[in-house]
């Protein structure tokens, strides 16, 4: 009897051995994921909302969150590249997606052909003719006005079907200079540096015909953004500075618009709130003027990736594929302003939905979004158009300006092979 009973003991003990072994084989995969978003709690709230209802949905993988300033996210990824410690999932800036493809710091994702049908293309990261990265939301800019100034200043109301040609809004803004009430035209936010420089003043290059690069090859700016259409876009942007138009020495608090200092601001949807809650009804949300090759804005926001290194590919492509819901859409729009992904997602958001104030946000990205070059080289593209802008709107020669950012993209190219490895 005893010895029975040491029997079926062992075998309950074994039976527990078993089944504490298989516990353990069945515990989740760990999915390390990082993001920029440790300064906007807002923003944080949601992603760590997504990845616990992703945890709760299966139970094959478990994601825990790791969260950077903005500042120092971009050189802590490329810290990780270089000792190959990247995490699995990742978010980066979309234009600089194309460099960190080429560095091998990421891999392409796996989204449906019937999801990405539905987002803007803007937030679609593709190099190559492949998807590397998605976005949850996209950016607009456009022209902020008030409905009272232009009537009184008989300027015409511009609309996304009939938007200022060039010599319209060069019209209107030597009207408002002129009329004495403000003492500057519009607000280009100037004061601000960095991305804001490419993202919202090559738009205005592009519409003039020149561009950042040349887009048929990648593999030179020459002639591109120093030749004719170049050349005319810079002696325009140095003249809303020599004319009084825009202030050179603005503040990155964007209060002239606000304040009823200058007529017109050039902003994204980002600031539509504010200036809403200052004009309320009158405040108007206008196209970017057309200077012969259409209105054209910057797109492409922060968006998601799955990174070369990690060992759970499959499971951080499903994280991103459960983030594409557009209630998580509709979430992110609400709590930061910015634009839906989707049509879907807009229509039930509170800033996009129809009727909303903000509604032709998503319609002027469809329209006139213009994506930043999908090349390895754009930070350094980046980084030389901010210099001849900036130079530009000081007084240095324009052409000169122009010659020195090609000089600049040119021999990042040549060092870099046209980046074609």
């Amino acid at each position: 009897m005893r010895f029975a009973k040491t029997i079926a003991a062992a075998s309950v003990l074994a039976v527990a051995s078993m089944t504490l072994g298989t516990a353990v084989m069945a515990a989740p995969s760990q999915l390390t994921l990082w993001t920029h978003a440790a300064g906007n709690p807002a923003e944080l709230k949601i992603i760590q909302q997504i990845s616990t209802d992703f945890n709760a949905s299966q139970s094959k993988y478990k994601v825990v969150i790791k969260k950077f300033p903005q500042a120092d996210y971009n050189e802590s990824v490329v810290a990780a590249a270089a000792s190959k410690s990247l995490p699995d999932i990742l978010d980066l800036d979309g234009p600089n997606m194309p460099n960190w493809a080429w560095g091998k710091y990421i891999q392409p994702i796996t989204v449906p052909a019937a999801t990405l049908k539905k987002f803007l293309p803007g937030t679609q990261g593709v190099y190559n003719g492949k998807l590397y990265s998605l976005g949850l939301y996209d950016a607009a800019a456009g022209i902020f006005a008030r409905k009272s100034v232009l009537e009184k200043a008989g300027v015409r109301v511009p609309t996304v079907a009939k938007p200022w040609t060039g010599a319209e809004f060069d019209a209107a803004l030597a009207t408002f200079k002129k009329s004495g009430d403000f003492k500057y035209s519009i607000d280009m936010g100037t004061g601000w540096s960095g991305e804001w420089w490419p993202y919202g003043f090559s738009p205005f290059l592009q519409s003039f015909g020149g561009d950042l690069i040349n887009r048929s090859n990648y593999t030179t700016a020459e002639g591109t953004l120093n030749g004719a259409a170049a050349l005319k876009w810079g002696k325009w942007f140095q003249g809303l500075f020599t004319k009084g138009y825009v202030n050179p020495k603005e503040t990155g608090g964007r209060e002239a618009f606000l304040n009823g200092d200058a007529a017109l601001q050039f902003n994204g949807n980002w600031a539509a709130t504010d200036a809403y809650k200052k004009f309320g009804s009158d405040l108007l949300f206008l196209p970017t003027p057309d200077f012969g090759r259409g209105p054209k804005i910057g797109t492409s926001s922060w968006q998601w990736g799955v990174s070369s290194t990690t060992k759970n590919a499959a499971g951080a492509n499903a994280w991103i594929n459960f983030a594409t819901k557009d209630k998580y859409l509709v979430q992110f729009s609400n709590a930061i302003g910015l634009i839906p992904a989707t049509a879907a997602a807009a229509a039930k958001s509170i800033l996009y939905k129809k009727g909303s104030p903000y509604e032709v946000f998503p319609t002027l990205s469809a329209k006139f979004g213009l994506k930043r070059p999908p090349t390895p080289a754009y930070p350094i593209i980046a980084k030389a158009f901010e210099k001849a802008g900036t130079d530009i709107m000081n007084g240095a020669d324009v052409q000169g300006a122009l010659d020195a950012a090609v000089d600049t993209i040119g021999a990042d190219l040549a060092a870099n092979k046209n980046y074609k490895k």
